[in-house]
This record gives structure tokens, sequence and C-alpha cells, in this order.
């Protein structure tokens, strides 16, 4: 009786099922994933703290810029981010600009441009929205216009404004 018991339990139908169910599927979303990935908003382009760049920048990802870069960047509907050791010298144009270092430059953002502390930036700015922190040094013009509007539309000089810490 102990030799059937072992023998129903030995054969196992369950294991054979297992690997056989187990192996394809997870192979398969497996390769699938990272495709999606690679090209989901979520990537973020890097200039490094070692690197000096001159010319036009132009993406269609995010990018981070802690390095020096001279000339002008393009990322529409992305964000471009001047890390704290970045020294930009360079009109940019994007959805979104976080400055947390130093720009010198006109920017245009569809979205918002925002100035941290320790940021500073010489220049005028278009955007529908702008956030300007406490300690941060901004010098030049604000065109606050609707998310929808187009530069056009303004029929006044904008206001020169100074912020100094």
């Amino acid at each position: 009786m102990w030799k059937p018991t072992q023998q129903g339990q030995s054969p196992s139908p369950t294991p054979t099922p297992e690997p056989v169910a187990a192996r394809p599927v997870p192979l398969q979303p497996t390769l699938e994933t990272p495709r999606p990935a690679t090209t989901s908003v979520g990537e973020q382009a890097s200039i490094s703290k070692g690197l000096s760049i001159k010319g036009e920048i132009t993406g269609t990802e995010s990018l981070f810029i802690d390095g020096k870069v001279e000339g002008s960047i393009s990322i529409p509907g992305n964000r471009v981010t001047v890390g704290k050791n970045g020294n930009v010298t360079a009109s940019i144009s994007a959805r979104e600009i976080v400055v947390l270092g130093k720009l010198k430059g006109n920017v245009n953002a569809t979205d918002r441009v925002d100035i941290r502390a320790e940021g500073a930036l010489t220049g005028d700015v278009a955007a529908a929205r702008i956030s300007i922190e406490d300690g941060a040094f901004f010098k030049g013009g604000i065109d606050i216009r609707k998310p929808d509007s187009k530069p056009t539309a303004v029929t006044s000089e904008p206001a020169k404004v100074a912020v100094h810490s």
C-alpha cells in the first residue's frame, strides 16, 4: 500500500504542466515589457558634469543638464532640467523648464518654468506658469500666456522683473 501511494505521488502530472505553462508565459511579457518602457515618457537623457556641448540640441525625450551647454535647446513636449552643476547659455524651448543651476538665455515653456532656490536665470521667460522659490535669482521679462495662446497674441511689452536674494 505504501508503494501505490508513493507511485501515485511520484508520477507528477503537476510539474510537467508547470514548466510548460510557466516558461512560455514569463518569456513573452519579459520580452514585450522593456520595449514600451524604452519609449515611455519617463525616459531622460543626461549631459553630465564633465561634458561641454556647443550647438543645437533637439529631441523627443526629457533632458537633464549638469554640464556646460551653449547654443539652443528644443525639446517640445518634454522637460529640460538644468542641474545644480549645470551652466547653460542657450535659448530653451520645452514643455517644462526647471532651473537648479545657472541659465542665461530666453526660455519658452508651453507649460511652466520653475526656478529653484539655488537656481539663477537671466533672460526673458514666456510660459503659462512660473514659479520662483525664495533664494533664487531671476533677471528678465515675464510673459504669462494662457496654455492655448500663441506668442503673437501679446500686444504689450512684458514687464521687467528682477528678483535678488
